[in-house]
């Protein structure tokens, strides 16, 4: 069966397609890989760039049932890529590092239906719903992650669970107003309704009081959560995990920027650039500091 993904040149390597693959997202994640040694560098980014080809296929593809199709197929090629038979350039790039970093199908699969769900659902009734598609799309991610940085406490999952869950929160504080223009709410029903937040207002992109305390709840939990992960992190696996911690500098830099911005996010999208990434990923690195 033909991949429904966009194939590459046929000059284009799977070692290179994945580089640029993630170099061409300008994501924080990018800039945590540069520091790692050869092979953990090439695992991550090429995991990295599955997430980006699955992810896509929900931003980018308009017709819901051509999405599905696409998603069934990156499916049925990670069964495919661990039977031994990859096809796509990323599952090639990828499956010869994953027994050695411990990067599993269900790993894989996991990503895939976090995806599917965003073509089935969206709006979420509390945060516990929520929190089950956070964990698909990035607790799994976050623990395939301190595998490949070299994980040696199994506590560490915990944090990678915890640290994954920050980031996605803050990730859908960042796009608020981004994914208002496709039709998505993430933020739970319950909690509109607590802060007296319509929907319609969202969707229509209407600032109030009433959002931005709805916001600023939302940015204390994710606070609560970076600050919940760093407590659970072993002192043997600190120095092992620094690219995620760079990552979290990185985050949590970015959320406290909405918040000096009171919450702008419905009209614009909030960002860091790429030297103030690049900068606060060397102070984690070499000093060790937030």
């Amino acid at each position: 069966m033909t991949s429904p993904a966009s194939t590459p040149p046929v000059t284009s390597s799977p070692e290179r397609y994945v580089q640029e693959k993630a170099a061409a997202s300008g994501s924080s994640f990018y800039y945590a890989f540069r520091f790692l040694p050869p092979r953990r560098r090439a695992a991550i980014t090429a995991f990295y760039a599955f997430c980006r080809e699955v992810d896509d296929v929900v931003d980018e593809v308009t017709d819901p049932g051509v999405a599905a199709t696409k998603l069934a197929w990156w499916q049925q090629e990670v069964g495919r890529a661990f039977a031994g038979s990859p096809q796509h350039p990323v599952t090639r790039a990828l499956l010869p590092l994953a027994a050695e970093f411990g990067i599993e199908a269900r790993h894989l699969l996991a990503v895939v239906e976090g995806c599917q769900m965003d073509l089935t659902q969206s709006r979420y009734l509390d945060f516990a719903a929520l929190e089950r598609y956070c964990h698909l799309v990035a607790g799994v991610v976050g623990e395939v992650a301190a595998r490949i940085f070299g994980q040696a406490d199994p506590i560490t999952t915990a944090y990678a669970h915890k640290m994954g869950l920050a980031f996605q929160l803050t990730n859908i504080i960042r796009d608020v107003g981004e994914d208002a223009m496709r039709g998505r709410i993430y933020l739970p029903i319950s909690e509109l309704q607590r802060f007296d937040v319509k929907a319609h207002e969202l969707l229509q992109r209407q600032d109030s009081e009433r959002f931005r305390a709805l916001m600023a709840f939302q940015a204390e939990r994710a606070h609560a959560l970076y600050d919940e992960a760093l407590a659970l992190l072993p002192a043997v696996d600190r120095r092992s995990q620094k690219p995620g911690l760079m990552m979290a500098s990185i985050y949590r830099t970015l959320l406290r920027e909405i918040e000096r911005d009171q919450f702008q996010v419905l009209q614009q999208r909030v960002a860091l650039t790429p030297l103030r990434k690049l900068w606060l990923a060397w102070k984690m690195q070499a000093l060790g500091r937030f």
